[in-house]
């Protein structure tokens, strides 16, 4: 399990949190609005995250360290939220849809989560969240990211250069497009979903561990570089994935990201790229050899938030995975030596004075064919041997505060929401997708939730 790499980064991450803490001792690490004395609407599209405007992502590049809010409400470094939700779909799940919950119309306490979030000096800061999941009945430190940071002079330009100790490929990216911050933002995890995706689309959050090296040049070019480990048994534990790995990683698994965004009246625009490198051992068996995977992701946006009396936002990703699946061959998990995973996502949306927001999106995954791969499984497997899925979400909003005007700006802020999901293909096919009588359109889920935020 390479317990010696894994704790040799996780101590260096709370070594270098603990010095500047030290380093600091008459300030805390106070939560953002109140910190930086802005509106949420400052940072992000419809008042609410995680989707970030132009200033926003460039306060999380600069490390959450800008400044600016007054009195004692700026010195405290602790936020919070609470999801709760209510999830029907086409067709109730035998035996439920989770432990202790019904097979349909499952009202739910989705998570409740404490944030120690913002500025440590004028150097370096954090966002570290601790969830407890209402559905899987755990509490766990969820996405996390702490950074160093700082500004340098090249000439007339400006560049921003940083590290970032962080537990999950792309919980560290300031651009939705990528995959752990990118749309639907919210989701019911009381309804199936497609069972697999690329590793880069999320599979290796919270598994992992690692630390990036970041520039931003000109407020525009955008670069980074760095390497995760799989975390061992101890680490595991704590974020709460401890038995659900997708596999050991024996060595260091390389990442890179690359963009470049345009600012211009009231509008912005990104196109940039993500590669990822694995090899793993497949259900964390020793002695079998690896499995490889090598993901390229091709990412974009576009935002339009001219006065903020009428916002409109585009994104999109293309993601291809090639795998070279040696040790699942050689152990009768695959049918194939090589396959190959890819992913489209799109998604835009329309908000109102950042208070009433219309959100369209769409989800296609596609791949070679696997018969052990992607075998026949109640609900989550398939009957054709083919990941094929497709999603094509609606979802309506309302965000009553989160402005500067706000009732108790910025403490209450609320968010309610009602989304439909559609699957005209569900893991391989549109009938009988399970080998167990189940169409896709069963999954179809109608999910109203509302987000507190404070």
């Amino acid at each position: 399990m390479h317990v010696r790499s894994s704790r040799l980064i996780a101590a260096l991450g709370f070594a270098i949190l603990c010095l500047l803490i030290l380093a600091s001792p008459a300030r805390a690490v106070p939560s953002f609005a109140s910190q930086t004395g802005q509106p949420c609407t400052a940072c992000h599209i419809g008042a609410f995250g995680p989707q970030l405007n132009n200033f926003g992502r460039a306060f999380k590049i600069g490390g959450y360290t800008l400044s600016g809010g007054e009195g004692l409400a700026s010195q405290i470094p602790l936020a919070g939220f609470v999801q709760t939700s209510f999830t029907h779909t086409s067709s109730g799940q035998p035996g439920g849809a989770a432990p202790q919950f019904g097979p349909n119309n499952n009202p739910a306490l989705d998570q409740v989560s404490l944030f120690l979030a913002g500025r440590i000096n004028d150097y370096a800061g954090a966002f570290i969240q601790t969830t407890y999941d209402g559905i899987g009945k755990s509490a766990f430190v969820d996405n996390s990211d702490i950074r160093l940071t700082t500004p340098l002079d090249i000439g007339d330009t400006n560049m921003r250069i940083g590290l970032s100790f962080n537990n999950g490929p792309t919980v560290q990216d300031p651009f939705n497009s990528s995959m752990v911050w990118g749309p639907p933002y919210e989701g019911s995890a009381l309804a199936p979903a497609p069972s697999w995706e690329p590793l880069l689309m999320g599979g290796l959050q919270g598994y992992v561990l690692g630390l990036t090296a970041y520039a931003w040049y000109d407020n525009a070019l955008y670069a980074e570089f760095g390497a995760y480990r799989t975390m061992d048994d101890r680490l595991s534990k704590l974020f709460g994935s401890y038995g659900n790995a997708p596999g050991n990683a024996p060595n260091a698994l390389p990442y890179a990201r690359v963009a470049y965004e345009w600012d211009w009246g009231g509008q912005s625009a990104h196109i940039g790229g993500i590669a990822l490198f694995a090899s793993l051992q497949p259900q964390e068996m020793v002695g079998v050899g690896t499995d490889q995977y090598a993901d390229y992701a091709l990412d974009g946006s576009y935002q339009w938030t001219g006065d903020g009396t009428n916002i409109f936002t585009f994104l999109g990703s293309m993601t291809h995975e090639a795998q070279h699946l040696n040790a699942s061959y050689s152990q009768g998990l695959s049918a194939n030596l090589n396959n190959t995973l890819d992913e489209f996502r799109a998604s835009g949306s329309y908000w109102y004075l950042n208070t009433y927001g219309v959100q369209l999106g769409m989800k296609r995954i596609w791949g070679s064919s696997d018969s052990l791969l992607y075998a026949p499984a109640p609900i989550s497997g398939s009957r054709t041997g083919k990941p094929d899925s497709t999603a094509l979400i609606a979802e309506l909003d309302w965000v009553p505060f989160g402005k500067d005007d706000s009732f108790m700006q910025p403490f209450a802020n609320v968010k309610v929401g009602l989304q439909y999901t559609y699957y005209p293909e569900f893991n391989g096919a549109s009938s009988n997708y399970d080998g167990s009588g189940r169409n896709a359109s069963g999954n179809n889920t109608v999910y109203a939730f509302a987000w507190f935020a404070f």
